[in-house]
């Protein structure tokens, strides 16, 4: 057990996946029940408690595979998206296979609404990047067009794009958050952290990224020098337990507890500000769009 990352492993002394067997001792393996996120965000911690520690996020519609529920309303699971394993609430699933989205949101946020008439009150906010499956189209008497999902709510229409449509510009993406605020294991437009803006931005762009820090450094792109003259934009920047994107010559974008926000930061003074606190730059790397 103590060679396979717990992130990413669902396998406990008592319980495993049955994948799993042979591979990793455990009391008993079961295959776990497909399921899909019911909320705008669901928080997936490290325990089954709410005050445990904030490990990632899960979007409305993002699908995942649940190995074991409690007694307490917490259900152990793994996303499909990273293969990021940790506890949910139960009430956030809906267990069932699940038709394959259709759409994805592409407004850093938008509403649900129960009719085409947006003055009706909303039924939940979605961020950036939320799968949605779309069953079908009306138009409001405005000229407004809205797609139609299948729990019956409806969305504007220019806020979704075709599930496989793929960004150009994973920086430009980023930049859609500035402002947003800072959160520890956050990936919403309601909170983001470093490694979360990252794996946003290149989604988008076609790229599946992993969640954290220091997955991404081993497994994103490959490697380039450390001198800033060979650095062009969309360039990733580790410290230890950091990230930033490089934007062009002079600045970055990252989502930074610096500022509690993601925000665009001066290169040269970003690198001396965080290498003063005792975290010089370890690694850049750069990573290619899918054609």
């Amino acid at each position: 057990m103590d060679a396979f990352d717990p992130r990413l492993t669902p396998a406990r002394p008592d319980l495993a996946a049955a994948h799993l067997k042979g591979i990793v001792p455990a009391e008993r393996y079961v295959e776990g029940t497909p399921a899909r996120i019911l909320e705008a965000v669901a928080p997936l911690r490290r325990l089954p408690r709410p005050d445990a520690g904030l490990d990632t996020e899960g979007l409305h519609g993002e699908t995942l595979r649940v190995y074991d529920e409690d007694d307490e309303g917490w259900s152990w699971v793994q996303f499909d998206r990273d293969g990021y394993v940790g506890w949910m609430p139960s009430h956030a699933i809906l267990k069932g296979e699940a038709a394959p989205a259709t759409h994805r949101v592409s407004a850093l946020a938008t509403f649900v609404y129960p009719t085409i008439g947006i003055k009706d009150p909303p039924s939940a906010r979605l961020s950036f990047g939320s799968p949605v499956r779309v069953t079908g189209e009306r138009e409001a008497p405005n000229g407004r067009r809205f797609c139609l999902t299948p729990e019956g709510g409806v969305i504007v229409a220019s806020h979704l794009v075709p599930i496989d449509t793929r960004e150009s510009d994973p920086v430009a993406v980023a930049e859609r958050f500035l402002g947003i605020p800072y959160l520890w294991g956050g990936r919403s437009s309601l909170g983001i952290d470093c490694s979360g803006l990252v794996q946003t931005a290149f989604a988008a762009c076609g790229v599946q990224a992993a969640r954290d820090t220091d997955l991404q450094e081993m497994s994103l792109g490959e490697p380039i020098g450390l001198d800033p003259a060979g650095w062009r934009r969309g360039d990733l920047l580790f410290w230890a337990g950091h990230v930033g994107m490089v934007r062009d010559a002079e600045t970055f974008v990252h989502a930074t507890a610096h500022t509690m926000t993601v925000t665009i930061e001066g290169l040269a003074e970003g690198l001396a500000r965080i290498e003063a606190s005792g975290t010089p730059l370890r690694t850049v790397r750069r990573v290619r769009l899918p054609q």
